[in-house]
């Protein structure tokens, strides 16, 4: 059971993935968190991820953001990106991964989920047998804060760091710097 807190794959952002080789594993759609996965709690998107979106397109995948958030939101967030949504989507509860695995018309095992909460996100993920990717959440600068259950997901990381057979479970994904 506890294996359902633990990410495929950690990583520090949603631009230390390399794309074109989530293509080459198969994978033909991905669903992305918004808040604190791309950018801060509340934030409008940026033109890195407006960017990452195109990119991510390019490629040949296709996208949903599957949010808690209201409709309103979403819009502003989407206003420069051409990306499916679900609103209101009561995760970490499977039907909101499932439907838009559906939106997309894609199956499940052609799905990344990425995110930045335990459990919410990997939890969700997990529980509806979605690969995924943990990311190191996303805050603004003038955010020191963090709550309870982000001081108990570094306790469920330093376990997954020690559990290394759930570990890379996508293999290779990480983007590799040019020396």
């Amino acid at each position: 059971m506890f294996w359902l807190l633990f990410p495929y794959e950690y990583v520090d952002s949603v631009f230390s993935i390399d794309y074109q080789k989530l293509v080459q594993k198969g994978y033909k759609g991905i669903i992305f968190d918004i808040d604190m996965t791309l950018v801060p709690h509340g934030a409008d998107s940026t033109k890195e991820i407006d960017a990452l979106f195109k990119t991510v397109h390019e490629l040949g995948l296709k996208t949903l953001l599957l949010t808690n958030n209201s409709e309103e939101r979403v819009r502003r967030f989407t206003k420069n990106i051409d990306t499916l949504y679900l609103c209101d989507a009561n995760k970490p509860e499977p039907e909101g991964f499932l439907k838009a695995v559906e939106m997309m018309e894609i199956q499940k095992e052609e799905t990344v989920y990425i995110g930045d909460q335990i459990f919410i996100d990997i939890y969700g993920a997990n529980k509806c047998g979605i690969a995924n990717i943990l990311v190191h959440y996303v805050t603004a600068e003038e955010e020191k804060k963090i709550g309870i259950r982000r001081n108990l997901e570094k306790i469920i990381l330093k376990l997954y760091r020690i559990t290394k057979f759930y570990q890379h479970r996508l293999g290779d994904i990480q983007k590799t710097e040019a020396v």
